[in-house]
């Protein structure tokens, strides 16, 4: 609102002078308000390169934590990316290392 504008409301003097503060804060910092530079940025974001691995996780009744969705993410990532079976093999070997240890890995003993 310009103050032309302002004095044809006839604003009260209280609501006038707050409308000024406004209109001073945001005429001051301009150069920080530059909206239309990041609803295409956010749009960019969202469609190109990474708006297709974040797509669907909106899904009606769906809940989704911190972990869950990261999983999620870095698993379309690895698909998208063309890596998921080099992953995969690398995750099934650590997964068997873990869980079947090698003969000379039972001869440690634990110490507190």
């Amino acid at each position: 609102m310009t103050a032309v504008q302002a004095d044809r409301t006839g604003l009260s003097a209280g609501r006038r002078e707050a409308v000024d503060v406004c209109r001073r804060y945001l005429t001051g910092h301009l150069d920080q308000l530059r909206y239309d530079i990041a609803l295409v940025d956010l749009h960019r974001r969202r469609t190109v390169p990474c708006g297709h691995l974040i797509g669907g996780l909106d899904i009606t009744g769906a809940r989704w934590g911190l972990h869950g969705a990261e999983a999620v993410l870095k698993l379309r990532t690895l698909i998208d990316n063309g890596d998921f079976d080099s992953y995969w093999r690398h995750h099934t070997a650590r997964e068997h290392q873990r869980l079947y240890p090698a003969s000379d890995q039972q001869g440690y003993a634990l110490t507190v």
